[in-house]
């Protein structure tokens, strides 16, 4: 019973990161979905290259250490507190890194 347990949390441990990525990601991919002004700057590449990417990024790290740390540990609470700093990294690391392409409103 004890290993279910582990293994659901860390099923929702994965299911919670890959929303928080894709939450965190979405204000910045607004402006290629959108277009900006008159929708000239659309892209909607960030949707099936952008958005799965960050969505199995954002599940698999946490899933990882999560893994590891409990494999090394045997402690459930530490590796689920280094999985939420990975994942609270991974965010940092996203919003730091990953800014969509924009083009010059002006091309001519």
């Amino acid at each position: 019973m004890q290993e279910e347990k582990r293994g659901l949390a860390g099923i929702l441990l994965a299911a919670v990161g890959a929303v928080t990525a894709v939450l965190a990601w979405a204000p910045r991919a607004r402006i290629s979905v959108h277009g900006g002004f008159a929708g000239m700057h659309r892209d909607l590449s960030v949707l099936y290259i952008d958005l799965p990417l960050i969505a199995a990024g954002g599940a698999l790290v946490p899933l990882a250490v999560w893994l590891i740390a409990l494999r090394t540990s045997r402690r459930p609470w530490l590796a689920a507190a280094f999985a939420v700093g990975a994942l609270g990294l991974g965010v940092w690391g996203l919003l730091s890194w990953w800014t969509p392409y924009e083009r010059p409103e002006f091309m001519g």
